[in-house]
């Protein structure tokens, strides 16, 4: 069964200084970070700098039971590794220590006084640079890995990913709204069958952070190598999602959508001509699962907009716009 393994140590904010004096590192000051539902996440300021430590959790925070290995751990920290080489500088955090037995890891902290983006985004800031950067460093991960037989070999179980994204989002989304399954079956057939590059699976406005002009990357559990359309649907959901939660600036969010997708589609390899369809896809669906899969979003609280956002999926799912552009501006309609 998935979420097995087992870690010597339960890593929390009281047991981690005496953890870390072990491997001769004295800890200042030791903050639990919001690890979202699947980790424990730590910040760490010590005589050797700040970093931060995570720990998979191999029983989700939810109210449905949801397990997945926590091995993911280590396929998290050599992931990292790998593109520290894809991306520029200063862009994802580097491994400071692994711990194998304990199912954990170290990394460098993003700098200090970064934000989230999905924080800006909630606000109502409109920050092109941030979409274009976000788009552009996606495609970058997809063009050093496209087609490559050792990111395949190294990042090619898609376990997880099915554990964390696929089965949580898309199948629970089907049992509760049978009609449609068909359809939600057809797309992970799909895309199981696009095996085209390294797929980060939470390209989220969450795991952005934002400094000045600069764009942090982080969380990389769900990494594997399939299909890169989930990626940028992801991202692009987030921003539908608040052009309904804050409709007053769903025309801004749709500037950005245009931002980001017009930097991602720019930066990928010859032939992906099928990419934003595939991207509409995707996006539909998860559109419909952020309201009833197991993951609902948690800012989309009230029962009316729940039901309008449901209402707009479920049509997007049935008839699918031909663009990004055209999508967005149903979004603007609808959110208004």
């Amino acid at each position: 069964m998935s979420g097995e393994a087992a870690a010597e140590l339960e890593l929390s904010a009281s047991n981690a200084a005496a953890y870390l004096r072990g491997r001769g590192i004295e800890a200042r000051r030791v903050t639990e970070l919001g690890g979202g539902v699947s980790n424990v996440v730590l910040l760490v300021e010590s005589d050797r700098g700040r970093f931060v430590m995570k720990q998979a959790l191999g029983k989700l925070r939810v109210e449905m039971e949801w397990l997945s290995d926590r091995r993911r751990i280590l396929r998290e920290a050599a992931a990292v590794r790998l593109l520290s080489k894809a991306l520029p500088a200063g862009s994802v955090p580097s491994v400071v220590f692994v711990d194998e037995g304990n199912l954990l890891f170290a990394m460098t902290a993003a700098p200090e006084g970064s934000e989230p983006w999905k924080d800006r985004l909630l606000r109502g800031e409109i920050e092109e640079e941030t979409a274009r950067k976000s788009g552009a460093m996606l495609a970058a991960v997809a063009s050093y890995s496209w087609q490559d037989a050792a990111s395949e070999a190294a990042f090619g179980d898609q376990t997880v990913f099915y554990e964390l994204r696929l089965d949580p989002y898309y199948r629970t989304t089907a049992a509760r709204h049978p009609d449609l399954a068909p359809r939600l079956e057809a797309l992970l057939e799909w895309t199981a069958s696009r095996r085209h590059c390294l797929v980060h699976g939470d390209w989220s406005p969450k795991n952005l952070l934002v400094l000045g002009g600069s764009v942090f990357a982080i969380d990389f559990e769900v990494i594997h190598y399939g299909d890169p359309s989930f990626d940028a649907a992801f991202l692009l959901n987030h921003l539908v999602l608040k052009s309904f939660y804050r409709p007053r600036s769903a025309d801004g969010y749709g500037h950005l959508a245009r931002a980001f997708w017009n930097a991602y589609a720019a930066g990928l390899p010859a032939g992906c001509e099928w990419m934003e369809q595939a991207v509409i896809e995707h996006l539909a669906c998860l559109l419909l699962a952020r309201i009833d899969g197991k993951s609902p979003a948690e800012y989309i609280r009230a029962e009316g907009l729940r039901a309008r956002v449901r209402q707009f999926a479920r049509k997007l799912i049935v008839s699918t716009p031909g663009s990004i552009e055209e999508l967005f501006k149903a979004v603007s309609t609808a959110a208004g």
